[in-house]
């Protein structure tokens, strides 16, 4: 089993470079399942999730090709219009490709999705709306088997502003005959992304980045080059990176408005932050100060995915900080692995109640989830000495080579194997 090897204790100090969002990059690519040639796909991480989303394709039918950060992508033919349990299991976001498929074939069969342990993210809405649109589904509570029958509502309202549902609406209305209008739909700047992608691949979709989506439907889509956007989790990850360690940080190819959202809870910790063309630098401080409340929202609110590593770089701050999750019910399991640390911190059902120490020490600790592992690797940054972080698996998911960034940064940390373990499983 792979882990890193962290010894901390020291300032992160240099630029950065962001690569591509993960949950733009990911939705992005089940969109190409519409296009009938290649599309060029840039910017593109090396994550496990984009590794997973490229085995998907290659089942259904479709050519893909590596070139760096760039990946080709060529859906002429599909050949299959379901996607196995065990493909599904491996990511959350497996489950826009029900909407893609639908679009493209009229059918599609597929499973529950898996991804991080978060919380519940029922896909009841997802079905709901496709059942709107005019699609039969047909669920037995593990497998999802629909195809298209009529067209049916043209407004679909939303009880919540989901990224996933409102990502599948878009996927499952751009080749649907006449006006789908998204009531509620979520805002995010990945979902402008994806939208910006199809509309150069001749789709006519309108006011995206608004809570009302427009999707006038076409006959067939062709083949476009597109750039994912910067991934403003990671940029907000380096932020905290950063104000852990009292450090001072450049971050070059970062999108201000996508990350703003954060900005105020690193203002009221006492850091300082110069914005520039397409660059930001923080500096934080000998101290940092506490956060008296921050709520997680949906765009443009407090991310969800920024919550963890915000928790993290508290843990070292000066006074009682207050941070309450309201996207998801079981994203504060990281809470007691930061304890291992030394970490003074409670969770009061979504609540994380935070009362600052001087100093974290080195432990051993395992990954939680993908952003909580990020978090859990900060807090190896900040503590003297040297750390082990497990299941680093969950980080791989959203982070490229997650420790070569850190070392960019003057970090001391390595990737290593347990061969012991290896051993074991022979």
């Amino acid at each position: 089993m792979e882990y890193l090897k962290i010894i901390g204790g020291k300032k992160l100090d240099g630029e950065i470079t962001l690569h591509g969002a993960k949950n733009s990059v990911l939705p992005i690519l089940a969109a190409c399942v519409l296009v009938k040639g290649e599309c060029v796909i840039h910017n593109c991480p090396r994550l496990s999730d984009v590794d997973n989303t490229l085995k998907i394709l290659a089942h259904l039918g479709v050519k893909t090709k590596r070139d760096g950060s760039t990946l080709r992508v060529s859906a002429d033919s599909i050949s299959k219009s379901s996607i196995p349990e065990d493909m599904m299991s491996e990511m959350r976001s497996s489950i826009i490709f029900l909407g893609a498929l639908l679009s493209r074939l009229k059918t599609a069969q597929a499973y529950l999705p898996g991804g991080c342990d978060i919380g519940l993210r029922p896909i009841d809405m997802h079905l709901k709306a496709l059942e709107n649109l005019g699609y039969s589904i047909n669920f037995d509570g593990d497998r999802i088997k629909a195809s298209f029958e009529k067209r049916n509502k043209n407004d679909i309202k939303l009880s919540y502003p989901s990224v996933g549902a409102t990502e599948n609406i878009i996927l499952a209305s751009v080749l649907l005959k006449g006006k789908t209008r998204i009531i509620n739909a979520a805002r995010e700047p990945e979902i402008s992304d994806l939208c910006s992608f199809l509309n150069k691949c001749g789709a006519d979709i309108k006011g995206y980045s608004t809570p009302v989506i427009e999707i006038n439907g076409v006959e067939k889509l062709t083949p476009a080059e597109h750039t994912v956007v910067p991934d403003r989790i990671l940029a907000s990850t380096i932020m905290s990176a950063a104000a852990i360690t009292h450090g001072r940080v450049k971050i070059n190819n970062i999108r201000l408005s996508h990350t703003a959202p954060v900005f105020s809870a690193f203002l009221e910790s006492g850091c300082k932050l110069k914005a520039g063309n397409n660059t930001l630098e923080i500096s934080a401080p000998k101290r940092l100060k506490r956060v008296k409340h921050i709520k997680t929202m949906p765009y443009p609110g407090f991310p969800t995915d920024s919550q963890a590593t915000l928790c993290a770089m508290l843990c070292i701050a000066d006074g009682e900080s207050i941070i309450t999750e309201s996207v998801f019910e079981n994203r504060m399991r990281h809470i007691d692995e930061l304890k291992r640390f030394g970490a003074d911190a409670d969770v009061n059902g979504t609540t994380a109640i935070i009362k600052g120490v001087k100093s974290l020490n080195p432990a051993s600790a395992y990954c939680t989830d993908l952003r909580g592992g990020a978090a859990i690797a900060l807090a190896a940054l900040a503590a003297e000495g040297e750390s082990v972080i497990n299941n680093i698996e969950h980080i791989d998911r959203g982070y490229e080579k997650f420790e070569r960034q850190l070392r960019l940064l003057g970090a001391d940390a390595v990737r290593e194997n347990d061969e012991k373990e290896e051993l074991k499983k022979q």
